[in-house]
């Protein structure tokens, strides 16, 4: 399996310890990323403002991927949006497509619609398999509880991603958590966003949004929240502290990317998982291994 990986502007800024933890993961189940130097932004910042700047983005990033003949597959949720919205639009509306490819020429580039755009989650889920990834472990996680983040853009348009889970019920985050040995627990709106969609309009509503979730996790006792985008962390890991001193809570509770978990299932320490980059350090978790 190999892939053109597509890091967005987050991760290799604020996530280092997600990227380590995928290529780690990858590349111990037979996945082989391949980087391309020229991707640019998605076009999420763009999109409410300007349909054809974020589309020829969008259309750019994806024709470097079709250059090389691979699938994308995106770290960021918001990325996995708006790369696989684009990527459908412009596949399906012929009229579009010339005049973003119109645009497109002037950078000696054309983007034709032969690659598909995949989530490394939804890849690990699909196209690796739970019985692949089950044959693999090394070190039983049963002794661990992890609350479950889907975010917004995991899933949702429903449309552009197939139908791949079900947006009111979703489970495959779940099963990939439980594989590992460890269980997934419920919790009160579970669905609900971590509120960073309106951390730049309304700060103290986002706090609010999260501290909110934080609360509910916390009394699930879960050993930490799972995440699967890097701007949800910026709300409940980057943001933890500032909510605990906010709202005069207390928390202390551990944000972990999937692929840390699953790492640590694998065999892989935590330092190559990047663990010492994380802000809310998992000590205690980390020592009932």
């Amino acid at each position: 399996m190999k892939y053109a990986l597509f890091l967005g502007c987050t991760v290799p800024v604020r996530a280092l310890n997600y990227e380590l933890s995928a290529r780690k993961v990858a590349h111990k189940l037979g996945i082989e990323f391949v980087d391309i130097n020229d991707f640019g932004c998605c076009g999420f910042p763009l999109k409410s403002v300007d349909r054809d700047v974020f589309l020829l983005m969008a259309a750019k990033n994806l024709s470097l991927a079709e250059e090389k003949d691979l699938d994308l597959v995106t770290l960021c949720s918001a990325c996995t949006s708006i790369l696989t919205e684009a990527n459908k639009e412009l596949k399906e509306e012929e009229s579009l497509r010339k005049k973003i490819n119109n645009k497109l020429s002037v950078l000696g580039r054309k983007y034709e619609g032969k690659i598909k755009v995949k989530h490394f989650t939804r890849i690990l889920y699909e196209d690796v398999g739970l019985e692949k990834i089950r044959e693999n472990l090394k070190v039983d996680l049963s002794k661990f509880s992890f609350a479950s983040h889907y975010g917004c853009h995991y899933l949702k348009p429903s449309a552009i991603y197939e139908d791949f889970d079900d947006v009111e019920n979703p489970k495959t985050l779940d099963e990939l958590i439980e594989v590992t040995g460890a269980k997934s627990v419920l919790y009160e709106d579970k669905k609900s966003c971590c509120g960073g969609g309106i951390l730049g309009i309304n700060e103290m509503t986002a706090l609010k949004v999260a501290k909110d979730k934080l609360d509910h996790i916390k009394s699930a006792k879960a050993d930490a929240i799972c995440l699967i985008c890097p701007f949800c962390s910026i709300m409940y890991e980057g943001s933890q502290k500032k909510i605990e001193k906010q709202f005069e809570a207390e928390y202390n509770l551990p944000v972990l990317y999937y692929p840390q978990i699953l790492g640590l299932a694998l065999g892989i320490s935590p330092e190559e998982l990047g663990f010492k980059i994380n802000r809310i350090k998992p000590r205690e978790m980390l020592a009932k291994l």
